[in-house]
């Protein structure tokens, strides 16, 4: 046995209170490397680079599995290690010609022996959540080269945190009884935003979409965040009256569970800012749970094995959740992020939230003593695209809490090369050393933050955080899909060449504005992309054009 991955101490913001209970069991997913280790990157962007032959020439189920299919000796090998430990084949799941397996219910003593490691009891200070995992898991030595990581084992990335946020006075929309932009505030217009001001805003009122199209809009939920068809309904009637008829399709992911009696906010934001952007669109909510106890498997582990393991993906899919990148190991985030790639090269173009706390939360002091910027995955991986938060009117702003940065774990993609060098130039030596500057910067685009209006449990409150912001820019982007799959043409899939090529002419660029956190200033957002807002806010028609341009 060799140590695959281990930490000196137990992660930031966790403590360890004792084993599990004896019979506590935990399903076990068992990345295993591809036979061509640069094949599905390699493809991603030949699907995903405008004026490439294969350009939105996307794969189907069964191309993706051969694609990342491992070598049939790394099978043998990893078959031989579970039979040795008593693990039955017929407990044995897999996915993608053997990409991912998944060993269902495993109790904890067995999964100890069979990965040389101590499964504790974990709980998070600030959410009180508890997780089962270890500080450090071991495999044979020849596994090594055939097993990218098993999961959940030393990532303690919790039930993913939802990106929505109480907001503070000072983020307050001023109350426009008129509902227009017309309200001002020094030399700039703060209004109530409301949805038929955000559809307003990115251009998208005029279009209808085709309720003919197979066009899907999927929704990534957690955590037994459930929302609420009836709240939808009241949404809808104070905000979108012809939209009334809007509901979403729950497909529970992983023993998930939905009861809409007991509505979660996190859960109504989604539903209700995709339903109103995309209506007649079908919307479809994953609600994702456990199999076991809580905390005693992965949850993007099981949704996108899930989602990729059905005939067809949605076109696009919106997802509010993330946390702490340093949470997670190098080679967890390594495998999650492949699956998303897996998603791009179907055609499905995924909007993932850039957190709520600017730069970092708190004093963001490592446990070596010095400080460091604190990046959000799955924000931070480069196959997704991340969505940060603006504020205010004429001219949009950043939001002060949105995430933004350099990722530790994923190097510059060369399709940022450009946009993220001239950012750099402009800053200069400011912050040198609390970021990783060769590292993939996040948001990629952004929207909307803040002063946004739900129903929860019947009543009207503000919602706020780039949890609202995600769905929105999804929102966007599914119509885009709409438009192309109604003149028989593909989805947009993966977006990020696009839009760093030549998509980002069809967005508004914010130029005002900082993230703050770890104690400081942040990042300023400025002419072209920042890690603040990225290339900036969308703009349907225009964002058309460049498609056209294509």
């Amino acid at each position: 046995m060799r140590i695959k991955h281990s930490w000196n101490a137990v992660p930031k913001n966790w403590v360890a209170i004792g084993p599990p209970p004896l019979g506590t069991t935990i399903d076990l997913y068992i990345a295993v490397k591809p036979r061509r280790e640069n094949a599905l990157v390699d493809t991603l962007y030949k699907v995903s680079q405008p004026g490439h032959p294969r350009y939105r020439a996307y794969l189907t189920k069964e191309q993706v599995a051969d694609l990342v299919a491992p070598r049939p000796q790394s099978l043998e090998l990893v078959n031989s290690w579970l039979e040795h430990h008593g693990i039955s084949s017929s407990s044995v799941s897999m996915t993608h010609g053997g990409n991912t397996l998944m060993l269902k219910a495993v109790p904890v003593t067995q999964a100890n022996t069979l990965l040389g490691a101590s499964y504790q009891h974990y709980r998070h200070v600030d959410s009180g959540e508890i997780i089962v995992r270890t500080v450090g898991y071991s495999l044979p030595a020849p596994l090594h080269w055939h097993v990218l990581t098993v999961a959940p084992t030393t990532s303690f990335v919790p039930a993913p945190a939802a990106w929505k946020t109480p907001q503070s006075r000072s983020d307050r929309a001023v109350n426009s009884t008129s509902g227009e932009p017309a309200t001002m505030l020094s030399s700039r217009v703060r209004i109530n935003f409301t949805p038929s001001i955000l559809r307003w805003l990115y251009n998208t009122e005029t279009y209808t979409p085709s309720t003919e199209s197979e066009n899907v809009l999927g929704i990534l939920g957690f955590n037994g965040n459930y929302p609420s068809p009836s709240d939808m309904v009241e949404f809808m009637y104070k905000y979108r009256s012809d939209a009334i008829e809007a509901r979403y399709h729950v497909i529970k992911v992983n023993n998930g569970g939905y009861d809409p009696t007991q509505p979660d906010e996190e859960a109504n934001i989604n539903t209700q800012y995709a339903g109103v952007m995309t209506y007649p669109i079908p919307n479809i909510f994953y609600s994702t749970g456990a199999r076991g106890p809580p905390g005693t498997t992965d949850p993007y582990g099981a949704v996108l094995r899930f989602i990729l393991n059905e005939e067809y993906t949605p076109q696009t899919i919106s997802m509010s959740y993330g946390g702490a990148e340093r949470s997670a190991s190098r080679e967890y985030a390594t495998w999650v992020c492949r699956l998303f790639a897996m998603l791009g090269v179907r055609g499905t173009s995924v909007l993932v939230a850039s957190g709520n706390g600017g730069i970092g939360r708190g004093t963001c002091i490592q446990p070596d003593g010095t400080v460091r910027f604190e990046p959000i995955f799955p924000a931070s991986c480069p196959f997704i695209t991340a969505v940060g938060g603006t504020t205010e009117f004429d001219p949009e702003v950043a939001a002060s809490i949105s995430g933004g940065g350099f990722s530790d774990y994923f190097k510059r993609p060369l399709y940022q090369a450009g946009a993220v060098s001239t950012f750099l130039q402009d800053l200069g030596n400011r912050y040198q050393g609390l970021y990783n500057d060769s590292g993939r910067g996040f948001p990629d685009i952004a929207a909307q933050a803040l002063g946004l209006p739900i129903f929860l449990n019947g009543n009207e409150k503000q919602a706020a955080g780039t949890s609202v912001a995600a769905p929105i820019v999804a929102g966007v982007i599914s119509l885009l899909n709409d438009w192309l799959i109604s003149i028989d043409e593909p989805p947009l899939g993966f977006l990020n060449p696009w839009l760093y090529g030549r998509g980002f002419h069809g967005l508004n660029d914010i130029t005002e504005g900082s993230n703050p956190g770890c104690g400081l200033d942040g990042f300023s957002a400025i002419a072209g992309w920042d890690p603040v807002t990225g290339l900036g806010t969308p703009h349907f028609h225009r964002m058309l054009e460049q498609i056209f341009e294509l």
